[in-house]
C-alpha cells in the first residue's frame, strides 16, 4: 500500500513537469494522498490536518526570513547595489579565462543574494550574453553558471534553502557554513582548476560587452550603491542573527533608493510588496525580481512540504524506506546512505525544497550529531537536486540562460562535491 501511494505521488509529480503545470498543485495531491492513506491506517482526519499543522510548525519560522529575503533583493536591485556590482564584475571577463570567471562571478553573487534562480536571472544572462558573442559553447557556460549559483545557494547565510536545512535540523546557519567551507574546499578549487584548463583550450571570438553604459542610464552607479551588500556581509562575518543583518541592510537601502536613484518612498514599498521592474526593457530579463510576492511560491512550497513530515512520522508511511535506508548505512555508511537518499529523493521530489526534507525524514535517524546531519545535507540533496533534468532547480537556471540541459554534465562544482564527500566518506566513522 506504501509503494502504492508513493508511486500515485511520483507520478503526479512528473505530470506536473511534463505538462508545465506549478509543481504545487502535486504537492497538494500528495498532501491528499498521504491523509487518504493516514485514514485507511485508522486516523481521524482531525488528527491528520493535526498532523500537517504540526509539519508546517517547524518551518513557521523560516517564513519570516523569505519575506525579508524578497524585500531585500527587490531593495538591492532598485538602490542599484546588484547594477552596480554587476556591471563592474563584468569587466573582468576576458575571452581566456571566461567559463572560470563565469563561475567565480555567480558564485559570489549568488553568495550575496543568496539565490540560485536571481543569480542565473542577473549575472548568469549577463555571461550566457558575453559567451554568445565570444562564440563559447551554451553547453560550457551554463554549466559554469549553474555551479556558481548553487554554490552560493548552498552556504548564503541569506539563502532559502541553507535557512531551511539549519531549521530543520535545529542548527546554528553560521556553523553549518564553517562545515561547509571545509568539505567544499578542494571540490571548489578543482572546479576552478577544469574551468580554466578548458577556457585555455577554447578558442573565443567576438567583443566584450560593457555594461557600464547599459546601467548607467538608469542608475547612478556610485560606489555608496555596495553598503546594502557590505552591511549583510560584516555583519553575517560577525554572526548577527540573519534576520537581523538583513533588516539592516534593508534599511541601508531605503536611503539609496531615495536619494542616490531619486526614487519616492511610496515606490519603494510597492517595489518591496511588487518586486522591482526597471523602466527599460532591455534591463527588464536582467534586473526584474525581487519582493514579498516572488516568494509566495517558494513559501508555499516549503510549507506544503513541511506538512507531510509528521504524517509520515505518525503513520509510518516510510517505514519501509527508512528500514532500507538503514540496512545500506550498515553496509557502507551513512553519508553513502544518504547520497543514495538524495539521488532517489531528488528523481521523485522534482523540486530541491521537498528532496531536502525527504532526505531529512529519512537519515536524520543515522546521525547522533545534528550538526554533521545538516553539512551533510547540504553535500547531498542541496547541490544534487539541480543535477536532475527534471527538476526545476536545476531546469529553472539553465532555461533562464538558455542553455541546454546537458550543461548538467558541465556543472563540475555540483558533480565534484558529492563525489568527494563520498569517496572521503569511506575513512569516516558512523
Amino acid at each position: 500500500m506504501e509503494y502504492i501511494v508513493l508511486g500515485l505521488f511520483c507520478i503526479s509529480l512528473l505530470l506536473c513537469i511534463s505538462l508545465n503545470i506549478s509543481i504545487i498543485c502535486a504537492l497538494l495531491a500528495g498532501l491528499i494522498l498521504f491523509m487518504l492513506y493516514g485514514r485507511h491506517k485508522g486516523f481521524s482526519w482531525k488528527s491528520l490536518i493535526s498532523m500537517a499543522i504540526n509539519g508546517i510548525k517547524t518551518v513557521s519560522n523560516i517564513l519570516i526570513t523569505f519575506i525579508l529575503i524578497g524585500v531585500m533583493t527587490a531593495l538591492w536591485r532598485a538602490s542599484g547595489t546588484i547594477p552596480f556590482i554587476v556591471s563592474k564584475a563584468s569587466t573582468l571577463i576576458r575571452p581566456s579565462i571566461f567559463l572560470l570567471m563565469t563561475f567565480l562571478l555567480n558564485s559570489g553573487l549568488s553568495v550575496l543574494t543568496g539565490t540560485s534562480f536571481g543569480t542565473s536571472a542577473t549575472m548568469g544572462v549577463i555571461c550566457a550574453s558575453m559567451g554568445s558573442t565570444m562564440g563559447i559553447s551554451p553547453m560550457l557556460t551554463g554549466g559554469a553558471v549553474l555551479s556558481g549559483a548553487f554554490f552560493g545557494d548552498r552556504c548564503s547565510p541569506v539563502s532559502t534553502s541553507a535557512l531551511l536545512v539549519a531549521g530543520i535540523t535545529g542548527t546554528d546557519i553560521y556553523k553549518n557554513i564553517r562545515g561547509m567551507i571545509r568539505t567544499s574546499l578542494i571540490p571548489f578549487i578543482a572546479a576552478c582548476v577544469i574551468y580554466f584548463a578548458i577556457g585555455s583550450s577554447v578558442s573565443a571570438e567576438g567583443p566584450i560587452v560593457d555594461l557600464k553604459d547599459l546601467f548607467s542610464a538608469s542608475f547612478q552607479l556610485e560606489w555608496i550603491t555596495v553598503i546594502p551588500a557590505v552591511t549583510i556581509m560584516l555583519l553575517s562575518i560577525l554572526h548577527v542573527n540573519v534576520k537581523i543583518a538583513m533588516g539592516l541592510s534593508i534599511l541601508s537601502a531605503i536611503p539609496i533608493c531615495l536619494f542616490v536613484q531619486n526614487i519616492s518612498f511610496i515606490e519603494i514599498l510597492h517595489t518591496a510588496l511588487t518586486g522591482f521592474t526597471p523602466k527599460e526593457e532591455a534591463l527588464s530579463s536582467m534586473l526584474s525580481g525581487g519582493g514579498v510576492l516572488s516568494m509566495l511560491k517558494s513559501g508555499l512550497i516549503v510549507c506544503i512540504s513541511s506538512s507531510y513530515s509528521d504524517i509520515f512520522n505518525r503513520t509510518g508511511l516510510l517505514d519501509n524506506v527508512k528500514h532500507s535506508v538503514s540496512s545500506l548505512a550498515g553496509k557502507t555508511n551513512r553519508f553513502t546512505a544518504l547520497f543514495c537518499s538524495s539521488i532517489g529523493s531528488a528523481i521523485i521530489a522534482c523540486n530541491q525544497t521537498l528532496t531536502i526534507l525527504l532526505c531529512n525524514q529519512l537519515c536524520s535517524g543515522l546521525y547522533k550529531e545534528k550538526d554533521k546531519l545538516a553539512v551533510d545535507l547540504e553535500d547531498t540533496a542541496v547541490v544534487i537536486a539541480p543535477l536532475i533534468p527534471w527538476s526545476i532547480a536545476g531546469a529553472v537556471p539553465l532555461a533562464t540562460v538558455g542553455a541546454p540541459s546537458t550543461a548538467i554534465f558541465a556543472s563540475f562544482y555540483l558533480l565534484l562535491l558529492p563525489i568527494y564527500r563520498l569517496r572521503s566518506a569511506r575513512y569516516e566513522k558512523n
